[in-house]
């Protein structure tokens, strides 16, 4: 997937991100969650802006919350 990184990453994106990190590794949300902050946010979390790693917050307990 390709990131613009001028602009907010929402939550959608990063529900999608994990699920496709999901699907090909086969793994849990919590292992998603930490494969997308260590490839995306290179575990910074203020790398790609603040309002970015609120959204991607969200979208992992979106996330956990519809696998539980």
């Amino acid at each position: 997937m390709t990131i613009n990184r001028a602009g907010t990453l929402g939550v959608n994106y990063f529900i999608s991100y994990m699920k496709l990190i999901m699907n090909s590794f086969g793994c849990t949300v919590e292992a998603a969650r930490d494969f997308t902050f260590l490839r995306l946010f290179q575990m910074q979390q203020d790398s790609m802006g603040v309002e970015t790693y609120q959204q991607f917050l969200i979208a992992f307990r979106e996330l956990k919350d519809s696998n539980s």
